[in-house]
């Protein structure tokens, strides 16, 4: 069984910045490919950003390109997304996910999912 549970959303001011992290439960589920999703009130999941087993590739949506940035520690077990520029559309529940492939952009290419965590930007 693969677990992961994110952290580190909260409220923050249009403009300001936040960290998520993405904890797996061990070493194995760590090395799948992995991205994040998010999901919006009455809208659908919407991906965002996906990276390579190794952290060596990188994959993005246009909406969050050169905001949002994913990266991950294998060594601590830990994906991350970096997210600057906030802006209040960024309100949502932010998801990770592990799958099969990288850089896969719908949910249906990943197997693993997170409880979410919620991102509130407010004006």
């Amino acid at each position: 069984q693969v677990q992961l549970v994110e952290s580190g959303g909260g409220l923050v001011q249009a403009g300001g910045s936040l960290r998520l992290s993405c904890a797996a439960s061990g070493r194995p589920s760590i090395l799948y490919p992995m991205a994040w999703f998010r999901q919006a009130p009455g809208k659908e999941h919407e991906f965002l950003a996906a990276i390579s087993w190794s952290g060596g590739r990188t994959y993005y949506a246009d909406s969050v390109k050169g905001r949002f940035t994913i990266s991950r520690d294998n060594a601590k077990n830990t994906v991350y997304l970096q997210m600057n520029s906030l802006k209040p559309e960024d309100t949502a529940i932010y998801y990770c996910a592990a799958g099969q492939r990288e850089g896969g952009q719908r949910r249906s290419e990943y197997d693993y999912w997170g409880q979410g965590t919620q991102v509130t930007v407010s004006s």
